[in-house]
């Protein structure tokens, strides 16, 4: 019988193995409460889940001990400036990993690597951040996860010291969506998307940016994470002055291969993953998310979005980098694209895992539920 997770218990260990005591605000505890509660009740996992779930949980406490404590004894981290950060936003699947890698090869574009973002204290110093000890070791659990799933490796890019999503900032607070790629939380996710306060949880994203620029430049930040579409309005209240990139795909093509991706990660730590479940549920979700951005866009009119399309993507990144470029006032070197050229190289679309179910998608019903996103976007899908 799998024991139930009990929040004091993670408390107590996360202070106990840190040797601190303090989280900063209280904004983290309902989102850790009601994940508990969630994991508890509904997720059903299996005899590796028992044992990583509460470690990972334990050392999300341990990270937000940490950056508090940093904070604590280097009060002038504060003082930071994140300016006019660009976020990638879009659906899954629509070449944004792809996008988010070729802009991280840009010397001048700072980017969360997988490595730091696991652990990000200490934070990095601009000597050492090519040789971290952290890197072998993220490298390493990464491996292992892919060996637990090899068929992950076909799906995205992994490296260690690559970019990754910066919602993983966002899990110090307990709030973000993509808890639900690893474990069953139907009953936190309808809280999170519908009455959830997400500003704190972007506060604590700028929280750990402001820290690992601190000693590690350059400060023009490329992030990533098609999950902001949820809660945009609050991400706008911290960023006023951000900036997006918007990939386009239709979605009858993204959604199996979402679905797809999801039943991998999933299936690591859940004794039944539910693959048709989580593709109906994902469908319904990415739709509520594309909505809440468009309904942005409408709002504060179309200055601070570019758009790319998947094909065009696909076709020439270089020339829709350029385009991007120009759009955002920075210039891209001869050597940078060089760069960019050398890694899409080595990480041909070819490569990618071609999913081999549809987990009971139907292309009728994702064209009717997209039908809003598909008729303003036909040109570039």
């Amino acid at each position: 019988m799998i024991n139930e997770i009990k929040v004091k218990d993670l408390i107590a260990a996360a202070q106990s193995r840190a040797g601190l005591h303090d989280f900063g605000s209280d904004s983290w505890r309902e989102g850790l409460e009601r994940l508990v509660d969630s994991i508890n009740r509904e997720s059903k996992l299996n005899e590796l889940g028992a044992v990583a779930v509460p470690e990972m949980l334990i050392g999300l406490l341990i990270n937000r001990l940490q950056v508090e404590d940093w904070y604590r004894r280097h009060p002038e981290i504060e003082d930071e400036e994140i300016v006019a950060p660009l976020f990638g936003v879009g659906l899954p699947r629509t070449a944004s990993t792809a996008l988010s890698f070729m802009l991280a090869q840009d010397p001048n574009n700072r980017s969360l690597r997988m490595w730091e973002s696991g652990k990000p204290c200490p934070p990095p110093e601009s000597a050492t951040e090519h040789s971290d000890p952290r890197i072998a070791q993220c490298a390493a659990n990464l491996e292992a996860s892919l060996d637990r799933c090899p068929e992950r490796r076909q799906m995205l890019p992994w490296d260690a010291e690559g970019p990754i999503e910066c919602l993983y900032v966002m899990f110090l607070d307990f709030k973000f969506q993509a808890f639900e790629s690893a474990v069953h939380v139907p009953s936190y996710m309808e809280w999170l998307n519908s009455s959830a306060d997400m500003e704190p949880a972007y506060r604590y994203h700028k929280r750990v940016l402001k820290l690992l620029q601190w000693r590690c430049p350059p400060k023009r930040w490329s992030l990533k994470s098609p999950t902001h579409m949820l809660y945009i309005d609050a991400l706008i209240k911290v960023y006023p002055d951000a900036r997006f990139v918007m990939t386009h795909r239709n979605p009858a093509q993204v959604l199996p291969s979402i679905a797809d991706l999801l039943w991998s990660t999933r299936r690591e730590l859940l004794a039944d993953p539910m693959p048709q479940w989580y593709a109906s549920h994902a469908m319904r979700e990415w739709a509520l998310a594309i909505s809440r951005l468009l309904n942005l866009r409408d709002r504060t009119g179309p200055a601070r979005f570019y758009d790319i399309a998947f094909r065009d993507f696909m076709a020439d990144p270089i020339r829709e980098i350029r385009g991007l470029y120009e759009w955002l006032g920075w210039e891209l070197s001869a050597d940078t694209a060089r760069l960019m050229l050398k890694w899409q190289a080595k990480n041909p679309r070819g490569s990618h895992r071609v999913p081999e179910h549809n987990y009971g998608l139907n292309n009728e019903l994702i064209a009717n539920t997209y039908d809003f996103y598909i008729q303003r976007y036909r040109a570039l899908l």
